[in-house]
């Protein structure tokens, strides 16, 4: 299935990176033993680094912020705020627009902790919204799916920072989740996955139900193996990403939706009411469900041509589809009106057998299914030998009388005598497609 690429689809902005850090204790002043104070997990003993530190953070400007955090880096690259200070910095670069430094800071967060939420969530998000805006797609994609799932393990296992409130620590762990799940589901739809990528992406959009991109890949998700029984809650995602969508890309989700409703549904009837439905409902209800359209048998679609039209106004592949795929009672009442009657026809010409000195024989296509196949699905043999003057050539379209006599049900071939050319050329019946199996 083709994917839509809209740049519209892009979510607007990536979970910020925190701009505050936690202060570092102050330098102790000497006391006695007795009066010392509890130590700090994270304490900066040295006056002067800790001014640097304190100094760097508390510049309001991007651009000082940044210029202030690498001096520091550089003159104390083994401070215990390290960590601090890069994530500070990774998030001030963020701010003065420099992509590429915020990425490679984001690299450097990680080395000094492989589970740094917020460098992960940077990095998984950004790599994705680069590898859905065309930029070295699958190289991009794979590592966002890479940071993803490695931000999913670290959220098992982390542990509330020094200085971090519960709201704050809590609002910290549900959007990053949103965002690692987001990027591992579209790195895996990109493998074609599509069983993990409903996982990631369902827990995406559970967490965010308005976020675009996960809402509409998780409806391709959902769509691309089809037809299977999740096609109804595809459905529902693509009709939910519509209703999310702005201008021409939501017309180009919708019309796309309406599609594949109508694919598995057999009509376009009841899609309306799931736009308007998903207009406000974010996730399927329970007991949500689309009536999956079910394609007559062959033998079912003969059934109902017996019943609704007559013999002799069948046209050969009516006639063919019931006598090969009906019941034997339906093919039964075919084969009796038409065994033994003359019968006017125009076939295609397959071959001309002239070998014999007292007939003409010549196999036929009666069916555009079999005249495209270039294969006989009639056996005429003429009453005399064509004159040399009215023979007809192979390929062309050949006007007949014929008495049927026989036939065999598969491979279809009917079996007529007594053939003879028609002078006055009839019109050419309408010709139909045999119906193809189920």
């Amino acid at each position: 299935m083709k994917k839509i690429v809209l740049a519209m689809l892009l979510v607007a902005a990536v979970t910020a990176v925190a701009q505050t850090a936690t202060t570092p204790a102050q330098p102790a002043p000497q006391q006695s033993a007795a009066h010392t104070a509890a130590p700090q997990k994270k304490e900066i003993k040295d006056p002067a680094e800790y001014n640097a530190y304190v100094g760097a953070v508390q510049q309001q400007d991007p651009a000082a912020k940044v210029s202030g955090l690498e001096a520091f880096l550089t003159q104390y690259p083994n401070s215990v705020m390290k960590e601090d200070a890069l994530e500070i910095l990774m998030g001030a670069y963020q701010q003065t627009g420099n992509q590429a430094k915020t990425l490679e800071t984001a690299q450097k967060v990680l080395t000094a902790n492989a589970c740094n939420l917020r460098a992960l969530a940077l990095l998984a998000y950004t790599k994705q919204a680069m590898a859905t805006a065309g930029q070295n797609a699958q190289q991009n994609f794979t590592d966002a799916g890479q940071y993803g799932e490695k931000g999913l393990n670290c959220l098992q296992t982390a542990t509330k920072p020094d200085g971090t409130s519960d709201a704050d620590w809590q609002k910290l762990q549900t959007q990053t989740k949103a965002i690692f799940n987001g990027a591992a589901g579209l790195g895996a739809f990109q493998t074609k996955d599509y069983a993990k990528a409903e996982q990631y992406l369902r827990a995406a959009v559970e967490a965010d139900p308005s976020n675009l991109l996960d809402v509409y890949d998780l409806a391709l998700a959902y769509l691309a193996p089809g037809p299977t029984e999740k096609d109804v809650d595809g459905l529902f995602f693509i009709a939910r990403a519509s209703n999310l969508a702005n201008g021409g890309g939501k017309e180009q989700i919708a019309k796309f939706g309406k599609s594949r409703y109508s694919k598995y549904h057999g009509t376009d009837e009841g899609w309306s009411d799931i736009l308007a439905q998903t207009a406000t409902t974010p996730l399927p209800p329970a007991g949500f469900t689309i009536k999956q359209y079910v394609p007559p048998t062959p033998a079912e679609q003969a059934a109902t041509l017996i019943k609704t039209k007559k013999i002799e106004e069948m046209s050969f592949a009516e006639w063919q589809m019931v006598l090969s795929e009906g019941t034997p009672e339906d093919a039964e009442k075919v084969w009796t009106a038409l065994k033994g009657k003359p019968l006017q026809m125009v076939a295609h010409i397959i071959s001309i057998d002239t070998s014999s000195k007292t007939t003409t024989k010549l196999q036929l296509a009666g069916s555009q299914d079999d005249i495209d196949a270039k294969r006989a699905d009639i056996d005429l043999t003429m009453s005399a030998v064509i004159p040399a003057k009215d023979m007809p050539k192979e390929d062309t379209d050949f006007q007949f009388q014929g008495t049927p006599v026989s036939y065999v049900a598969k491979p279809f071939v009917m079996t007529m005598t007594d053939g003879a050319l028609l002078v006055a050329a009839k019109p050419k019946p309408p010709v139909h497609h045999k119906p193809k199996a189920q």
